[in-house]
């Protein structure tokens, strides 16, 4: 009980140093924990958010080994796609413009700040204002 506690009190310390950290603290960090360079449009808050969540996530919830496979699978998949649908429920999230969006995958469609789509695509023309792929513009996994 002891050793997690230390580790609650350790993860706090960390969680809350890197909410105070600007962006140029939070580069070599996001190097670190996720092995690549941060996005170059990404803010600062989203990076805090997600270098928060990862350590909290590696401290307390590891990864099952069916995540780990279907990871690895996607990371060797030539074309970088994972493949199949997207389960009712699922959440969605994109920055644009220094505004986080959020879609919730519904059985017969999307959620986007209250207003139901049809498909992603429609939901990304309302973001950007543009024609765009919205299983690309999301990230959602695509089928082969």
């Amino acid at each position: 009980m002891s050793r997690r506690r230390g580790s609650l009190e350790a993860t706090a310390k960390e969680v809350d140093r890197i909410v105070e950290l600007d962006r140029e603290a939070c580069l070599p960090l996001w190097r670190e924990i996720f092995g690549m360079q941060a996005p170059k449009r990404l803010s600062v808050e989203f990076m805090r958010r997600a270098l928060a969540h990862e350590v909290q996530a590696r401290a307390f919830d590891p990864m099952a080994k069916r995540t780990r496979r279907v990871l690895k699978a996607a990371v060797s998949d030539p074309d970088g796609r994972l493949t199949g649908q997207l389960s009712p429920g699922a959440r969605l999230l994109r920055e644009w413009n220094g505004r986080t969006h959020e879609v919730e995958v519904l059985p017969d469609g999307y959620l986007w700040k209250d207003r139901r789509f049809r498909s992603l695509s429609a939901v990304a023309r309302e973001i950007t204002g543009a024609r765009w792929s919205g299983p690309r513009f999301f990230g959602a996994p695509g089928r082969r």
